[in-house]
């Protein structure tokens, strides 16, 4: 691929390119060019890790030194047997299509997974995606073939019908369906219940999956530049309000960052990779930003 210039890749020239697949391709671009090293494994047959021993792991695997230093147990893993596996899962609730600029929090989202789709498709990985509500709407089970990035983009395509989130439920459909340990990755704003987000994503955890969260939200939703007598609509549920904003922007601003230092916390307590997206930043920078991060992880 050509790197493509970072000045190409703000929301409003993103926004301009109506295909989802070519979205996604910018931003591939993009995120390559600011990438020194890849984050993604390819075959092979060496050594890779321990890691700790999950009920159901081959007793085969576990490294019985470890035990008798440690009194822990831990199981060997190789390159060949920790191909990634991923799984995208992408909020499609009535709050994701809010917008104060050229691109919804779904537009981001779709584009951020088309993304993450692309790149791991392109070396040799399986990926496959999910869009909910408050259940299922569109999913297609991770493959690693030629043709799956279309069957990802017809997927995150599929229309919506404006509901509200039911993350819990959602999430253990898709923990008890996940077929084996992979990477799986959520896509909301997590405007809904956040105790059945936290609560899913404990589940995946004890499934042995590894977790990263991506928490879309809009720059309005951030700033709060509301100003003179405004009304505001809710997306999920038939009310209004009229108010001053000016008189509510200190009061929503604090509440906002109690409500993203949560979200912070409960998913470090779920070891679950977060981090926070705005819709107004170029979305390849957002990308490097989590996926350098993830390659500096320790094994």
């Amino acid at each position: 691929m050509t790197p493509v210039s970072r000045r190409y890749l703000h929301p409003e020239a993103i926004a301009r390119i109506a295909r989802l697949e070519l979205r996604a391709r910018a931003v591939v671009e993009g995120v390559l060019a600011g990438l020194h090293k890849s984050p993604y494994k390819g075959q092979s047959v060496e050594f890779l890790q321990h890691r700790e021993y999950v009920r159901g792991d081959d007793l085969r695997r576990v490294d019985w030194k470890v035990w008798g230093r440690q009194d822990r147990l831990y199981v060997k893993e190789f390159e060949e047997e920790t191909n990634l596996r991923l799984a995208l899962l992408v909020d499609g609730s009535a709050s994701m299509d809010y917008r104060s600029g050229p691109l919804s929090k779904y537009d981001c989202a779709a584009t951020l997974a088309a993304s993450l789709a692309w790149l791991a498709l392109s070396h040799g990985d399986a990926a496959g995606c999910a869009v909910f509500d408050d259940r299922v709407r569109a999913s297609v089970p991770a493959r690693t073939k030629r043709s799956q990035l279309t069957n990802v983009v017809e997927v995150l395509e599929t229309p919506r019908g404006g509901r509200g989130t039911a993350f819990l439920p959602v999430l253990k459909s898709l923990a008890e369906t996940l077929p084996r340990r992979g990477l799986v990755v959520i896509v909301s704003d997590l405007l809904g219940d956040r105790d059945g987000v936290f609560q899913g994503l404990q589940m995946l955890r004890k499934r042995g999956h590894d977790l990263v969260l991506l928490h879309v939200m809009d720059e309005d939703e951030l700033e709060f530049p509301f100003d003179g007598p405004t009304r505001f609509e809710g997306l999920e549920v038939p009310e209004q309000i009229a108010c001053n904003p000016r008189a509510l922007r200190a009061g929503y601003l604090a509440a906002l960052e109690a409500f993203l230092a949560d979200a912070r916390r409960r998913a470090a307590a779920a070891r679950c990779d977060y981090s926070l997206v705005r819709t107004g930043e170029p979305l390849d920078a957002a990308l490097v930003k989590f996926l350098s991060r993830r390659a500096r992880m320790p094994l």
